[in-house]
Parts: structure tokens; C-alpha cells; sequence
């Protein structure tokens, strides 16, 4: 299948925003919490950092190895996105666009909050 450049653009907008929802956002905690346990520590200057242990045992370990790496989730958001294009495209196609507009928002977001910090 041949893909266009503003195809693999959308395709790589939405597998940006899919992967930092699914590894990084509080609305899909949910996902993680049975594979990854959160740990709170404070630092030196007394603030507390919050982050992700992986759990003991096969299952639940492999698949927290997976919700905590960013590239191994982007990897598989990447090909259930194209999997999805290519054999359901007229259903896959709205939501790669409001994933990819949302990745695109993000990007943006973080940039302008660069500048004024």
C-alpha cells in the first residue's frame, strides 16, 4: 500500500499523541495500574517525585515494561494505528485525524510554554 506524505504525517502525529496517552496521561492510569506500581520519593529540596516500578511476575511485568517504555508502546500504537488504516480505513481515518490534531495541539503547547518560561 502506498502511502502518501501527509498520510504518514497523520499516521506519525497520532502515534505520538496515542503513545503519550497511553503511557503518560491520568486518564488512561487505569491501563497501567495493574502492570506498574507508583512510587512516591522526596527529593533533595523536599518536592516529591512520583513514578512508575514495574510489577513482579511474567505477565504483569511484560506488559509493564511495555506501558513504561515509550518506544516500545510507540512501536505497537504505530503498527495498530497503520493495521487499522489500511484495513478499516474508512472508520480508522477520524480518529488518526483528531489524534493527530491533538499531537499536533501538544507540540505546540509544549512550545509556546518554552517560550514563556
Amino acid at each position: 500500500m502506498d502511502i502518501t506524505p501527509m498520510e504518514l504525517l497523520i499516521l506519525a502525529l497520532a502515534a505520538f499523541r496515542l503513545t503519550r496517552l497511553i503511557v503518560f496521561d491520568k486518564i488512561t492510569e487505569f491501563l497501567r495500574k495493574p502492570f506498574l506500581e507508583e512510587v512516591e520519593e522526596k527529593d533533595e529540596n523536599g518536592e516529591i517525585e512520583v513514578y512508575w516500578v514495574v510489577k513482579e511476575g511474567r505477565v504483569r511485568s511484560f506488559f509493564g515494561e511495555l506501558l513504561s517504555c515509550y518506544w516500545c508502546t510507540g512501536v505497537w500504537s504505530a503498527i495498530f494505528l497503520y493495521a487499522s488504516y489500511y484495513l478499516y480505513a474508512s472508520f480508522a481515518a477520524p480518529v488518526l485525524v483528531i489524534l493527530a490534531v491533538a499531537g499536533l495541539a501538544a507540540i505546540i503547547e509544549t512550545l509556546v510554554q518554552k517560550l514563556i518560561d
